[in-house]
């Protein structure tokens, strides 16, 4: 084979690869404005009123969700099974920005941490690698750093709009999470930059609780749920 044929080869490979990358990226940008939907719906919490209609906009959310299934579905098919990481990088950033949504969205339901396998439902892929496309370990972790970050503007919403309890449970969620990350050997140097930012949130709630304690507004009131 001559040079130039082995160049035309290769030019053929490059071609396959960025049609690729063309068709991922068209799912992307659909997701991506799915994700930006939900946001808008969770960040509707934050304002006066929103503390007082969160059922109704958790529904709205889930509303979203068949979509979002449908779009993952469909991007499965745009790459071979088993060069998922080859392309992961298209796909990263939006799948931890749905998986932070997704455990945003189950904290407000039921003040729990939603685990890897419930997002993987919710977002309609597979928890195990070796099933196909599958919601990445560290994937997973990057939203709930996200969701710690969130829920320290919530703890300091809540006060604005009058929740006085709800700060409590935050900060008692929070701790168990900064617990729960301690217990892992973080290599990941970008996950690791993320997990020490939870230590400023972890900071950021505990000035809440104490404000309140130190104001009397938390006495008698710890036990409530709103």
């Amino acid at each position: 084979m001559s040079v130039v044929d082995q160049f035309m080869e290769l030019q053929g490979g490059l071609s396959a690869d960025q049609d690729v990358r063309e068709d991922i990226r068209k799912v992307v940008q659909t997701l991506e404005q799915e994700a930006r939907e939900i946001l808008i719906l969770l960040h509707s919490v934050h304002h006066d009123t929103g503390l007082n209609s969160i059922s109704e906009k958790c529904a709205k959310v889930r509303e979203h969700f068949p979509t979002i299934r449908a779009q993952m579905a469909t991007l499965a098919t745009k790459f071979p099974a088993d060069q998922y990481y080859r392309y992961h990088d298209q796909w990263r950033f939006v799948l931890q920005r749905l998986v932070f949504q997704a455990a945003f969205l189950v904290y407000l339901e039921k003040e729990q941490l939603v685990t890897r396998d419930a997002v993987a439902e919710i977002l309609g892929i597979e928890s195990e690698r070796e099933k196909g496309f599958h919601l990445d370990i560290e994937d997973y972790l990057s939203g709930v750093l996200n969701l710690a970050s969130e829920l320290s503007r919530l703890a300091v919403n809540s006060v604005t709009a009058g929740d006085y309890t709800r700060p409590l449970r935050i900060s008692a969620f929070i701790n168990e999470l900064d617990f729960g990350f301690r217990l892992l050997n973080l290599k990941n140097d970008s996950l690791r930059k993320r997990y020490d930012g939870l230590k400023y949130d972890v900071k950021k709630i505990e000035e809440v609780v104490y404000d309140l304690s130190i104001r009397g507004l938390s006495k008698g009131q710890s036990s409530e749920k709103s």
